[in-house]
């Protein structure tokens, strides 16, 4: 067993499970859990390699503030990384995300300033032009992990490899949602490297804009979700959508009821944007004809959903039991 010098170390390699006492159809599906990261998602793999570059590119120097628009989990990847190096942090979040996920960031010691999840892009409220116009007024260093390189080769350097890895080579899809795109853009370009058949399925919020581009190259005006941190109202400057072979839409109620039976069913306690994916999975592996290698992911931790996606009166409330 490895000793680890601090908590960055820690990041990526994380296990993968096969899913046992759900309807696969004919197929093998496969999570990775990525919620093992030390700060319980997979945004601490682009925190880790979005900081790093940036200090080897100079962009960022001891005692700069680092600033970020994030549905949460970046945030706390960010946290995680610059309690470690020292850097003092501020998070700009919409206010439709999880207490536990603004209250968790604070006992981090970040700055939480939270904004209407109510305006889309170009909207000074909207949390990415909120961040941005923060960062250019003080001098902080902006992250920005939807135009941010760095983004997606964390995901082609460690995510896609050790995914590659674990199966063996013998992969048939994968299924990933689009947040900032760099999983989708990362992972997808290495994955199609090393055998250029394998399915790229993409999952979506119900009320995204991705869903009807990718299966029908419709725009469609932006509606709103449930779901954290994933799903679009516009398309991020890394994300190559193209690689997508196909898409799924999942509605708020799909998806937070897979959440809950995969904690029933597989003993793993995913968040909401974890049971889109595997809402997602499912389908695609029910629809198939022929047995398939399937590997999603288990984004996040559930623990940040708990006055949400598993406490039923907030789920009554909003129809979704």
């Amino acid at each position: 067993m490895k000793v680890f010098n601090n908590v960055i170390e820690m990041v990526g390699n994380t296990p993968m499970v096969k899913v046992t006492n759900m309807d696969t159809g004919p197929c093998e599906l496969y999570f990775k859990l990525e919620l093992q990261n030390p700060g319980g998602s997979i945004k601490d793999r682009i925190a880790v390699e979005m900081v790093e570059q940036a200090e080897k590119q100079g962009k960022l120097k001891p005692g700069d503030t680092i600033i970020e628009a994030t549905a949460g989990n970046t945030g706390l990847g960010l946290a995680l990384v610059a309690s470690s190096k020292g850097y003092p942090l501020k998070i700009v979040m919409p206010d439709k995300m999880s207490q536990e996920k603004v209250n968790n960031l604070r006992a981090m010691g970040a700055e939480v300033v939270q904004t209407r999840s109510d305006v889309q892009k170009g909207h000074p409220e909207y949390y990415q032009d909120m961040a941005a116009r923060m960062a250019e007024e003080n001098g902080y260093y902006y992250v920005n992990q939807f135009e941010n390189p760095a983004n997606v080769d964390a995901h082609y350097k460690t995510t896609g490899p050790e995914i590659w890895e674990q199966m063996e080579g013998n992969l048939d899809a994968f299924v990933c949602g689009v947040g900032s795109g760099g999983t989708l853009t990362g992972v997808g370009r290495y994955l199609r490297e090393q055998n250029s058949q394998v399915d790229l399925v993409l999952a979506d919020p119900a009320g995204s804009i991705l869903e009807p581009l990718v299966n029908r190259n419709e725009e469609v005006e932006a509606g709103s979700w449930l779901a954290e941190g994933i799903g679009e109202d516009f398309i991020p400057t890394i994300c190559d959508l193209k690689l997508a072979n196909t898409a799924f839409a999942i509605s708020d109620k799909e998806g937070m009821q897979t959440a809950r039976k995969v904690l029933e069913k597989e003993g793993v306690m995913v968040g909401s944007s974890s049971g889109t994916l595997i809402a997602a999975a499912l389908r695609y592996c029910q629809q198939q004809t022929e047995p398939k290698r399937v590997v999603t992911l288990a984004c996040d931790t559930g623990n940040r959903y708990l006055s949400k996606l598993f406490n039923d009166d907030w789920m009554r409330e909003q129809n979704l039991l």
